[in-house]
């Protein structure tokens, strides 16, 4: 079926020119039926009330206001994505240099990426001092030498077994107040030098197999006078 033709709308009253009506108001009044409507009833045109808006319930301005402006946090509106490796290189087993921080220039066996992103490395500890640490794959060498890590079991190992807890301050009396305080070195429980031993022990027996492998793992990079790292092959 072929679809009905819409009828153009025609307006009561046709414009002779652009503003002008051909009808005047009075004429429009009673053209449109008003006097009828306003008839029936009893001479006034029907009104329909608004709905009545709910009262709302008045705050209470607080009694004592800050003294400071307080801040309020921020929403985080961010979904989190899991960081993903980007060099294809860098694979469990491989030697990475470090860049920066407290073992920079050290050679590190990678052994795995966190849901964080980071990457859980260890020197071992044994032969160049760098422990079990997470470091920011940003801030890393990859290098063309792999250890074979199939028999360090490293599943235990996430972000939150590195988290430090927060120690509880205890309250000094008048007397101890004056008193130089002692500081107190922090060590390492006991169960986490167990957990470095056994990554360790399991590394070096195959770091060992190869030749000069333990060295290298054990010497510090650097670059030299002359030396251009974009043309090194690591």
């Amino acid at each position: 079926m072929a679809p009905k033709e819409r009828k153009p709308r025609v307006t009561r009253n046709p414009d002779l020119i652009r503003g002008i009506g051909k009808y005047s108001r009075s004429k429009m009044y009673h053209k449109r039926g008003l006097w009828a409507i306003k008839a029936k009833n009893g001479g006034v045109f029907p009104r329909h009330d608004a709905k009545p808006e709910e009262p709302k319930p008045a705050e209470k301005a607080p009694k004592f206001y800050p003294a400071d402006d307080v801040k309020k946090p921020l929403v985080n509106k961010r979904k989190h994505r899991p960081t993903k490796l980007s060099r294809a290189s860098v694979t469990p087993g491989t030697v990475l240099i470090i860049l920066a921080g407290r073992f920079k220039g050290k050679r590190v066996v990678f052994l795995k990426q966190l849901s964080s992103g980071l990457l859980l490395v260890t020197g071992p500890f044994k032969i160049n001092g760098v422990p079990l640490r997470r470091v920011n794959q940003s801030y890393v060498i990859g290098t063309s030498t792999k250890i074979d890590i199939s028999g360090v079991n490293v599943e235990k190992f996430d972000d939150k077994y590195f988290t430090k807890q927060a120690e509880k301050k205890k309250k000094k009396g008048e007397g101890e107040f004056f008193e130089a305080e002692k500081e107190e070195k922090n060590t390492l429980p006991q169960e986490k030098k167990d957990d470095q031993k056994a990554v360790d022990a399991a590394l070096i027996k195959n770091i060992e197999g190869v030749p000069d492998l333990k060295t290298y793992l054990a010497a510090r990079f650097s670059l030299k006078s002359g030396m251009k790292p974009h043309e090194l092959v690591f």
